[in-house]
C-alpha cells in the first residue's frame, strides 16, 4: 500500500512539473503551412520549446521517375517542383543537359531566358510577400498584387500557351520566339509595376502591426545561415552577399548592371525588405534584356538536341525522320556528369545529372533550397510564441513541390 502511495505521489509531482507542457500538431492541413507541412511543436503555454518538421507528404519520387524518362520527357516534371517559379526550374534542367551536350545556345535565346527568369522572380516574390502578409492578417496586399501577377501569367501564356506549367525553356534554347508585341507589353508592365511595389510598401513597411510581428522574429546569424546551407534571400538577409548571378554568372547575367540587396539583422523584416528590393532589381534587369534583344536564332541548329519545327518537316524528309527519332528514342549523351546551380527565387536550385551513354539519365539529383531552409525552422522558432511560427514559415517561402520532390 505504501509503495502505491509513493508511486501516486511521484506521478502527481510529475504532473505538476509538466503543467503547460504539451505537444501540438501544426498541420499537415493548416491554412498557414504553405503546403502539406506537419510540424510537431513542443509548447510551454504558447512558447515554442522545440519543433520537429515532418516532410514527405507530397513525395512523388521525381528523381527516380527521371531515370525512366528520356531527357526531353523529364523536362515537364521540373515545372511541377516549385510550382510558383516554373520556368526557373526547367531553366536549370535545360542548362544541365546543355552542359552534358557541351553546347552553347544563341545570344537571343539566352536573353529571353534571363527575361523570363526575372519575370518568374517577380511572380515568386509577389506570392511570397503577399501570402506572408495575409498569414499575419493583412489581406489587402494579396488582393492588389495578385492583379499584377495575372498580367505576368499572361506573358507566360503568350509565349507557351500555358499560365503555369510552361515547358518553354528547352535544352538548346526556347520552344519558340516571343510573339510580336510582347516586348512592348512587358515594357509597359515594368513601368507601371514600380508604383505597385510602392503601394505594397505603403501598406506594410512602416505598419506598426506588421513590424511588431516580423522584427526580431526568426533571426538567423551569418554563421547559422552558412552552417545550415541556406541560400537566396535566407542567406542574404543575414548580411552575406551571395548570389549565383554574380558569383557564378550564367547566361547573360554578367552583361547587365544591377544590385544585390542584403540585410543586417537576419530577421523576417529584413527578408521582407530584400524581396521587395529584388523585385525592383528584376525590373532593371528586364529593362536591359528588352534593350539588348537583337534579331537571331532562339534554338541551336542541332536536331539531336532540339526537335525540327513543323515548317521544316513540311519540306524535308530528313527533318521528319529527326522529329520521329527525337520523340521516340530521345537523345543519348557521352558518359559524363554535370551540375548546374542557378539563383532561383527561393535560393540555389541545382540539378546533378549523370549520363551512362544511353537516352535516359543514369541519375538525377535535385538540390532544393527549401529543403535546407526547412531544417533550420527548429532553431528559428524556438523560444518564440506559437503565433510567430506562421511568420517564420512565411519568411522561408516554402513550396513543398520542391521540398518533398
Amino acid at each position: 500500500m505504501s509503495n502505491t502511495n509513493n508511486n501516486m505521489n511521484n506521478l502527481n509531482i510529475q504532473q505538476i512539473n509538466n503543467v503547460g507542457h504539451y505537444s501540438l500538431n501544426f498541420g499537415p492541413q493548416h491554412p498557414s503551412a504553405h503546403g502539406v507541412l506537419r510540424l510537431v511543436l513542443e509548447l510551454k503555454g504558447e512558447l515554442v520549446k522545440a519543433a520537429d518538421p515532418h516532410i514527405g507528404l507530397l513525395h512523388r519520387g521525381t528523381e527516380k521517375l527521371l531515370e525512366h524518362k528520356t531527357y526531353q520527357q523529364g523536362l515537364p516534371y521540373f515545372d511541377r517542383l516549385d510550382y510558383v517559379s516554373m520556368m526557373e526550374q526547367e531553366h536549370c534542367f535545360a542548362m544541365a543537359i546543355e552542359k552534358l551536350a557541351q553546347v552553347t545556345i544563341p545570344q537571343r535565346a539566352q536573353i529571353i531566358r534571363v527575361l523570363f527568369a526575372e519575370i518568374t522572380r517577380i511572380l515568386n516574390h509577389i506570392m511570397a510577400v503577399t501570402t506572408h502578409a495575409m498569414d499575419i492578417g493583412a489581406l489587402t496586399p494579396f488582393l492588389w498584387a495578385f492583379e499584377e501577377r495575372e498580367k505576368l501569367l499572361e506573358f507566360y501564356e503568350r509565349v507557351c500557351g500555358a499560365r503555369m506549367h510552361a515547358n518553354y525553356i528547352r535544352p538548346g534554347g526556347v520552344a519558340q520566339d516571343i510573339p510580336v508585341g510582347l516586348s512592348k507589353d512587358i515594357y509597359e508592365f515594368i513601368k507601371a509595376f514600380r508604383s505597385r511595389i510602392e503601394e505594397m510598401e505603403e501598406l506594410l513597411s512602416m505598419n506598426r502591426i506588421w513590424k511588431d510581428r516580423v522584427i526580431n522574429v526568426g533571426r538567423v546569424t551569418a554563421n547559422q545561415a552558412l552552417g545550415w546551407g541556406f541560400s537566396g534571400v535566407m542567406v542574404r538577409g543575414s548580411g552575406i552577399a551571395h548570389d549565383l548571378r554574380i558569383t557564378q554568372p550564367y547566361e547573360t547575367y554578367s552583361d547587365f548592371d544591377y544590385k544585390i540587396p542584403i540585410g543586417q539583422s537576419g530577421d523576417c523584416y529584413d527578408r521582407y525588405l530584400i524581396r521587395i528590393e529584388e523585385m525592383r532589381q528584376s525590373l532593371i534587369i528586364i529593362d536591359q534584356c528588352l534593350n539588348s534583344l537583337e534579331d537571331g536564332l532562339v534554338r541551336v541548329a542541332n536536331n539531336k538536341l532540339i526537335s525540327p519545327s513543323r515548317w521544316e518537316m513540311r519540306d524535308s524528309m530528313e527533318a521528319l525522320i529527326h522529329h520521329f527519332k527525337f520523340f521516340t528514342e530521345g537523345t543519348s549523351y557521352q558518359p559524363d556528369d554535370s551540375y548546374v546551380g542557378i539563383e532561383a527565387p527561393k535560393g540555389e536550385f541545382g540539378v546533378y545529372l549523370t549520363s551512362d551513354g544511353l537516352n535516359k539519365p543514369y541519375r538525377c539529383k535535385i538540390k532544393a533550397p527549401g529543403f535546407l531552409h526547412l531544417q533550420g525552422i527548429k532553431f528559428m522558432i524556438t523560444h518564440h510564441l506559437l503565433a510567430d511560427v506562421v511568420a517564420v514559415i512565411g519568411t522561408q517561402d516554402i513550396v513543398f513541390g520542391e521540398v518533398d520532390r
